[in-house]
């Protein structure tokens, strides 16, 4: 069995937690690892931590930093037809503000998610929230689309903070109190996300009614300031281990590294965006700097992503591949589907943004109901056959067809965009190394947005300059494809019967052995 250098800590962790004797070099429960609690440091107001439970004082600027992203990808979806007749550009050319967002946000997550790891997350937090805030300024004053595109990049790098920051100090919490019970504050952030995502499209046509599109990126200005003000009062102003020196820092950092890692994604990604064969020299650069990304990682002391520990944990790259063909499919319906119901059903964006209330409605359901539940395979396989249920009934959509048959088409779509979300971050959880989970969060989130690349993509290259029902029709077949995909990786999967502990609330460290049992029957051990 392979020696993954995390596994020796969580053992010693789990003696302590569930009250064995100590041995020389374990950790006390209040400071383990040695390394300063989440919110046993001085935090921003002074607060006192409860010394054996989570910190709930932290709930807030989790919650407000991790819906950022959502609700801009939410409100966008109704703004991209009032756009697009403002500036004259079809859809093929709007689909640029949802690629320009999620490219930003796949390349910024796993190396703000390494930033954190390195430095803590109230920094971060609180840089990346006041570039939400001039995103929201520079997109409310755009003079044509490619400022507005501008805008958009500036706002992917915004909200690159929320979801790591809020891993990495449920990590700390579990340090520090010795309890590994994720589950519920995971649910809570997956609730928070689905509600945005549900306020998100009728909040957006209620905002375009008052004062048009520009009013959908106005709203950031106070998001993004409640988000810095929660975040200095209540994050702890340090997490990890203190690092002195300006040699010290860019050797943690592995600049090269991050560069190579830049020019593999974005090549990659914007042919995956416009997949043309004048853009043949896009990818050879993309694998070119993959080839030189993995020689600089697999030699530096202090690599970007590790990946000897990586390429040693199957489960956790079973996650991220799966994770691909998931997203692929939501984002399509997210941003195909509305896009139709404006144009091809001929339905105003208020209107449009009502016919999504059932998709997140339902989500809101199905992960408050099963987000406690531990396992995480049971979650998934549902989340794939309702996914491709519901792409067989955007077959069955027409320019005539009634609202019911929307709404219905919605209701069937929140059950996969409930399940799949909060199952995958369960298995991130569980399966990364605790020191790297802020970095392996990011990168989950990586391939969620490359997910979305492609998604978009697709959606561009289906309906043209016109998003009318055949274009609805091709886009769904694609989707039947990709959800089928993402079926069939769950389902080869065995390890994921062991991700999630037996009992998600025992504070006795047994998730975290399940966690090992699944990667060593993976692996075959």
């Amino acid at each position: 069995m392979p020696n993954l250098p995390w596994r020796g800590e969580r053992e010693r962790r789990d003696r302590v937690a569930a009250g064995a004797p100590r041995r020389p070099g374990d950790p006390a429960v209040s400071d383990p690892g040695g390394i300063p609690s989440a919110t046993g440091a001085a935090s921003g107001g002074d607060r006192a931590a409860p010394a054996d439970r989570f910190d709930r004082g932290l709930v807030p600027p989790m919650v407000i930093g991790s819906i950022l992203n959502p609700v801009n990808s939410s409100i966008i979806a109704v703004a991209l037809v009032p756009i697009g007749a403002a500036f004259g550009a079809p859809p093929s050319r709007t689909a640029w503000l949802i690629s320009a967002l999620y490219l930003a946000t796949a390349l910024g997550q796993p190396v703000v998610g390494r930033l954190i790891d390195l430095f803590g997350p109230r920094r971060l937090f609180l840089i990346s929230t006041s570039l939400v805030g001039l995103a929201g300024v520079a997109g409310t004053l755009a003079p044509d689309l490619a400022t507005l595109v501008g805008a958009r990049v500036l706002l992917g790098l915004g909200t690159c903070a929320g979801y790591p920051a809020a891993m990495s100090l449920l990590r700390g919490e579990a340090r520090r109190t010795g309890h590994d019970s994720p589950n519920a504050v995971l649910t809570v952030l997956a609730a928070a996300n689905q509600t945005v995502a549900v306020i998100g499209p009728p909040l957006g046509g209620l905002l375009i009614g008052v004062g048009g599109w520009r009013a959908t990126f106005a709203l950031n200005v106070p998001l993004a300031a409640a988000a810095w003000l929660l975040g200095a009062m209540r994050l702890p102003k340090r997490t990890g281990p203190r690092r002195t020196g300006t040699v010290s820092v860019v050797s943690q950092l592995d600049l090269p590294g991050v560069a190579l890692f830049a020019a593999m994604l974005v090549t990659a990604l914007l042919f995956l965006m416009d997949p043309r064969p004048a853009g043949w020299y896009l990818p050879v650069i993309a694998v070119a700097a993959g080839g030189a990304f993995a020689l600089r990682e697999l030699r530096a002391s202090v690599p970007f992503i590790d990946l000897r520990v990586l390429a040693g944990n199957v489960p956790l790259l079973a996650t991220y591949g799966r994770a691909v063909p998931a997203y692929v499919v939501s984002y399509c319906f997210l941003y195909g589907f509305t896009q139709w119901v404006e144009e091809g059903r001929g339905l105003t964006p208020s209107q449009t943004g009502l016919v999504q209330l059932p998709v997140f409605l339902t989500a809101i359901g199905v992960t408050t109901l099963t987000g406690r539940r531990s396992g995480v395979r049971g979650k998934l396989v549902a989340g794939a056959i309702a996914q491709l249920a519901a792409c067989g009934l955007l077959l069955t959509l027409g320019a005539g067809s009634p609202v019911w048959l929307l709404l219905a088409v919605g209701l069937v779509s929140g059950i996969p965009q409930g399940l799949n979300s909060l199952a995958l971050q369960n298995s991130v959880y569980h399966q990364a190394d605790p020191e790297r989970v802020g970095a392996s969060s990011g990168l989950l989130r990586t391939f969620s947005y490359v997910g979305s690349m492609i998604a978009s993509a697709a959606t561009a290259a289906a309906f043209g300059d016109h998003a009318g029902t055949g274009g609805l029709h091709h886009l769904a077949w694609f989707m039947l494809g990709a959800g089928a995909l993402f079926l069939l990786a769950t389902l080869l999967d065995h390890g994921l019967r062991h991700v999630a502990p037996a009992d998600a609330s025992a504070g006795n460290g047994a998730g975290r052995r399940s966690g090992a049992q699944g990667r060593r029957e993976h692996r075959g051990d």
